[in-house]
C-alpha cells in the first residue's frame, strides 16, 4: 500500500514524463517533417521498360537536384518524408520504398540509391482510384506527421479498372489529402482504347483533388523527368500556381 502511494504521487507530480520514463512502453510522438508524400508511379503495361527506366530515373534526379533540397530546407522544419508505390490494375499496389525522412542532400542521396535498387514490375490494367486509396491509407499509417498530405499520381492512362477514379478522390480530400497528378501524354491506346478526352483534362477533372491541387503534364517519356521536378519544388514549396502546368 505504501509503495502504490509513492507511485501514485510520483506520477501525479511528473505528469506524463514522469509517466513515460517509468513505463518504457509508453508510445513516442511521431516526427514532424513538413510535407507527407506518396508518389504513386503507373507500372501498367503500357509503360515498356524504357518508360519505366525514365520514370525512375526522373524521380531519382529530382530528389537530388540542389533546387529540390533547397525547397525542402525552406520550409518551417526543413524536412520531407516520403514514400514510393508503383501500382497497375486495382489487385496491385506495392510500396516500394518504405517512409524515409529526406532533410539533407545525404538523405536524398539515399533515397535515390534505394530507389535504384529496387526490382520493377510490369501488370495489366490501371486503376488509378487503387492508388489513391492505397496512398491515403499509408498517409494514415505514416511515422510522421506534417500539416500537408499529398498523394502524387503518375501514369500514362485513364482508370480502367477498380472503383471510379472520382470516388476515391473524393474519399482522400474529405480525410484532408491533396491529390495531384503527372499525366503523361502517350499516344498509344491503353488497351486498344484511346481516352474520350485528353489525359490531362482527365486528370483536371477526375483525378487530381484537394486545396491547391496541380497537375503538371510530361508531353512524352522524355520530359517526365523536368516535369517531375518542377511538380516536387512546387508541392513541397508549397507555393501557387496554374491547375494545369506543361513540361
Amino acid at each position: 500500500m505504501w509503495r502504490r502511494s509513492l507511485l501514485t504521487a510520483g506520477l501525479t507530480a511528473g505528469g506524463v514524463a514522469a509517466a513515460s520514463t517509468l513505463w518504457p512502453g509508453h508510445p513516442r510522438a511521431a516526427e514532424a517533417v513538413d510535407v507527407l508524400l506518396v508518389l504513386a508511379v503507373d507500372v501498367s503495361r503500357s509503360v515498356d521498360e524504357d518508360e519505366a527506366k525514365l520514370q525512375r530515373e526522373g524521380y531519382r534526379a529530382a530528389m537530388t537536384d540542389p533546387r529540390l533540397l533547397e525547397a525542402i530546407q525552406g520550409g518551417a522544419i526543413g524536412a520531407i518524408a516520403l514514400t514510393y508505390v508503383e501500382w497497375a490494375g486495382i489487385e496491385y499496389q506495392r510500396q516500394l520504398l518504405p517512409w524515409m525522412r529526406v532533410g539533407s542532400q545525404a538523405e536524398a542521396w539515399r533515397w535515390g540509391e534505394a530507389l535504384a535498387e529496387a526490382p520493377r514490375t510490369s501488370l495489366s490494367w490501371t486503376s488509378i482510384s487503387g492508388a489513391i486509396g492505397f496512398g491515403a491509407r499509408l498517409l494514415a499509417e505514416a511515422p510522421f506527421e506534417a500539416t500537408r498530405r499529398v498523394i502524387d499520381v503518375s501514369g500514362d492512362g485513364v482508370n480502367n479498372s477498380g472503383p471510379p477514379v472520382e470516388q476515391a478522390r473524393d474519399a482522400a480530400v474529405a480525410q484532408g489529402i491533396v491529390v495531384n497528378g503527372l499525366p503523361i501524354i502517350n499516344d498509344r491506346p491503353s488497351f486498344g482504347r484511346r481516352p474520350l478526352v485528353p489525359l490531362d483534362q482527365y486528370y483536371a477533372e477526375a483525378v487530381i483533388g484537394g486545396e491547391g491541387a496541380f497537375l503538371v503534364a510530361a508531353e512524352d517519356f522524355d520530359s517526365f523527368g523536368l516535369a517531375v521536378r518542377r511538380k516536387l519544388i512546387r508541392e513541397i514549396a508549397g507555393h501557387g500556381g496554374p491547375r494545369r502546368d506543361y513540361a
